[in-house]
């Protein structure tokens, strides 16, 4: 079969659920970090925004290991760790120039890996929980273009991928949360 669904172990949704919850622990806690931090680009900031997209790289390879390797959505994951990993190189360089360049580097990302979960939470919508990574990657794509838009104005400021991050974690608790009901349904 050409989809995760029809190849799945049975404790795919068990793993991705205790994965959507540590997923969602870390972005609350980075975005509140990021959060007083946001004002200035120092080494704390920096660092916290390479880590972000490199932890993404590991919940992917994680996801995978858990999910077996076949099927569209592990596609879409190796993509996706290939689209986090250069985008922690990314911002270690856009650091150095200054929060517009940061801003820019996030908001690619941000519109490219909301396009891959999106197609992945597609491909997985049997799972259940699904709706929620559907959303999420609707939304990602449309708060990356904001980001790259950001970038060119007066007073750029960090705060938002606090906010950002802080809402992809509420979607990764709402899946875990909907894959619980859906597992004991």
């Amino acid at each position: 079969m050409d989809t995760l669904v029809g190849t799945a172990p049975v404790n795919v949704p068990v793993t991705l659920r205790r994965l959507y919850f540590l997923r969602f622990a870390f972005a609350a806690v980075w975005a509140a970090l990021l959060f007083t931090t946001a004002d200035t680009l120092g080494t704390l900031t920096a660092t916290l925004l390479v880590v972000y997209p490199l932890f993404d790289v590991a919940c992917a390879i994680v996801d995978i290991r858990s999910a077996g390797t076949g099927g569209r959505s592990a596609r879409g994951l190796y993509v996706n760790i290939a689209l986090s990993a250069l985008t922690g190189v990314g911002l270690a360089v856009a650091a150095t120039s200054g929060i517009p360049a940061v801003l820019r580097v996030w908001g690619a990302w941000a519109v490219t890996a909301g396009i891959v979960q999106l197609v992945v939470g597609a491909v997985r919508r049997q799972l259940g929980g699904q709706w929620a990574m559907i959303a999420s990657g609707a939304i990602s794509t449309l708060a990356g273009a904001s980001f790259f838009a950001q970038a060119g104005a007066t007073g750029a400021s960090l705060r938002n991928l606090a906010g950002y991050a802080l809402l992809g974690g509420v979607f990764f608790l709402v899946s875990a949360l909907r894959m619980g009901r859906t597992a004991r349904a």
